[in-house]
């Protein structure tokens, strides 16, 4: 996931621009389509997109019931991807996720090995209560999720291209469950909480889903149009003021860096993925909201979605009730100052 120079990005401003005009109409349409199926959470969808709009991974936590799966769907739809989706549960097996291999017979009686795709074999993969399953199984997702293949017997598979991984957890129900260790964590390009809907859109989800007929969506682009808004966005310019704010806040949430708040709270610090991150879903988030070009703003609203995963507390502020989003709405506070 490599982030460009604000100089590599300024190469040809003018194509840039004009491809933009298109992106923008097209992320319009997919916005008003989704917004059909998917009422109220406005910053799950936002971020949920920024993550598939800028060729990553996102983790969806909250608890159940709060249209998670609905919005997985949905998404795939109105992008034009091939979709499954995996229940993890602990007896979940790597072969479940990946594939096998099976005999064949011919009718001469020979035989030979076939191997058979796994659901991890589409675009937009729905990993379901990612954490029900076990170490073993979860690791499965690894290479896949990093490389964009998997191996089997030595055998080298590619997935589709795009792919992506859109993972839910529900952050209450921790028996039965094995937290995702912090590698495949940082693999995820946002954790996204995922909030109970407000007043407005809970009575609209009432009315419009339990009647005869539920609000269907359409296909808005395809797989190839979406590969090609996510190169746009790794084309994006990106000033020397928004490049200092990324580094000077990943850094910052470093103990033994300089930031006496961290070396208190944080027992580790986000490495050079939490930057990345910034650098592609900042780019992601201007062209959303129909911007050519990112500003901190966009760096200040992505911090929750890209450090708080790539994060952990120290004993001492975990027993003092200090919580993850303190800590990094402290660590935002120069920017917004500055």
């Amino acid at each position: 996931m490599g982030a460009m120079t604000p100089a590599e990005g300024t190469i040809d401003e003018a194509a840039v621009a004009a491809e933009a005009e298109q992106a923008l109409e097209d992320i319009a349409r997919i916005k008003t389509e989704t917004a059909k199926a998917i009422f109220g959470q406005e910053a799950v969808v936002e971020q949920t997109l920024l993550a598939v709009l800028s060729g990553g991974h996102a983790l969806l936590v909250g608890v159940p019931g709060l249209a998670k799966t609905k919005l997985v769907a949905t998404l795939a739809t109105v992008l034009g991807l091939a979709t499954s989706r995996i229940q993890f549960t602990p007896d979940l097996m790597p072969s479940d996720i990946l594939g096998s291999e099976v005999m064949d017979q011919d009718a001469a009686g020979k035989r030979s090995f076939r191997f058979v795709k796994g659901p991890v074999f589409t675009e937009l993969l729905m990993a379901d209560e990612i954490n029900r399953a076990s170490p073993r199984t979860q690791s499965a997702l690894l290479q896949a999720m990093q490389e964009y293949h998997v191996t089997i017997t030595g055998q080298p598979y590619a997935l589709p291209q795009p792919f992506h991984v859109l993972a839910t957890q529900n952050p209450l129900e921790q028996e039965g469950t094995y937290p995702l260790p912090e590698a495949q964590l940082d693999r995820f390009l946002l954790e996204i909480d995922v909030e109970y809907p407000d007043l407005v859109a809970e009575k609209r989800i009432l009315l419009e889903t339990t009647g005869v007929r539920e609000q269907s969506v359409q296909g808005m682009i395809d797989a190839k149009r979406l590969q090609q808004i996510q190169t746009l966005i790794r084309r994006m310019p990106v000033s020397e003021s928004v490049l200092e704010a990324i580094l000077k806040l990943v850094r910052s949430a470093r103990p033994g860096n300089g930031n006496e708040f961290a070396d208190q709270k944080v027992a580790w610090g986000p490495g050079p993925r939490a930057g990345q991150a910034l650098m592609l879903t900042a780019r992601a988030r201007a062209l959303y909201e129909g911007r050519f070009a990112p500003s901190v703003d966009d760096v200040i609203a992505l911090a929750g979605p890209v450090l708080q995963h790539r994060m952990a507390l120290t004993f001492a502020a975990r027993a003092d009730g200090v919580t993850m989003k303190e800590v990094i709405a402290k660590l935002v506070a120069p920017l917004r100052a500055g």
